[in-house]
């Protein structure tokens, strides 16, 4: 499999007083991206490394890792850009670069569970409880759904041919998130009151998923909350460097 890190510099979010790029916020005194680098390095079915991102000032990880892909305008963009240096048959672990307490473990794991399914795209939850119980008192971003209360992780599994035919689609989707009736329309009614009343299952999203972007979409109920906890606040950083000292 071919490990993708997503590294592109952000505008605006509350650690750029620390660096420019998030990835490289130092923890402990290591630079963000390289801890989530060395939990791919723990895994023997990963034989490629690559980070999407500003290859000028990346340029501090790059004996770290196997290609810089130089970043384009957007989020959909840079994906389209990493997935496009593979084959479409090349099964790709795309990862953000702010999960910096992310184990070869919990990635193994994913990984095992998600290639025992049947799908083509496969995206870890975590239950809050699970959450709570490894990190009390850190605030995260739940759904609730007929199996459970969630908050989703940072790692996708996907072919990188399916990245590159449903990318689009996903770019046109997302321009709507902030606009309900145009999501409403697309989603349709009668799902986005499910939704709002917490009685859609796992089993319906990932239905709807497939009729949207025509792809078999799969949850991965994951036991690792550091598959989802991702750094992007003062606190944050604060629980990394104790959890990683």
């Amino acid at each position: 499999m071919k490990a993708l890190i997503l590294a592109g510099a952000e505008k605006d979010k509350h650690l750029t007083k620390f660096n420019s790029n998030k990835a490289l916020v130092k923890i402990n005194g290591k630079e963000m991206i390289s801890y989530i680098i060395e939990a791919f390095k723990g895994l023997d079915f990963i034989d490629t490394i690559a980070v999407v991102g500003p290859k000028e000032g990346l340029a501090v990880i790059e004996n770290q890792v196997d290609i810089i892909v130089d970043s384009a305008a957007s989020l959909t963009d840079n994906i389209l850009c990493g997935a496009n240096i593979f084959s479409d048959d090349d099964t790709l672990l795309i990862s953000t670069s702010d999960i910096p307490m992310i184990t070869s473990e919990a990635i193994r794991d994913f990984v095992e569970k998600a290639l025992s399914m049947d799908g083509d795209f496969y995206y870890p939850i975590v239950l809050k409880e699970e959450n709570e119980k490894k990190y009390p008192g850190v605030k995260r971003t739940y759904v609730k759904i007929k199996d459970g209360v969630f908050t989703g992780g940072n790692i996708v599994m996907v072919k990188a041919g399916k990245v590159k035919q449903c990318i689009k689609k996903a770019e046109a989707f997302m321009a709507y998130r902030k606009q309900p009736w145009k999501l409403a329309k697309i989603l349709g009614l009668k799902f986005i009151v499910k939704f709002l009343l917490g009685t859609l299952t796992i089993k319906e999203l990932q239905e709807r998923v497939a009729e949207l972007f025509d792809i078999k979409a799969r949850a991965i109920i994951s036991p690792y909350p550091e598959i989802a906890t991702d750094v992007d606040k003062d606190s944050d950083l604060e629980l990394a460097a104790r959890v990683l000292s």
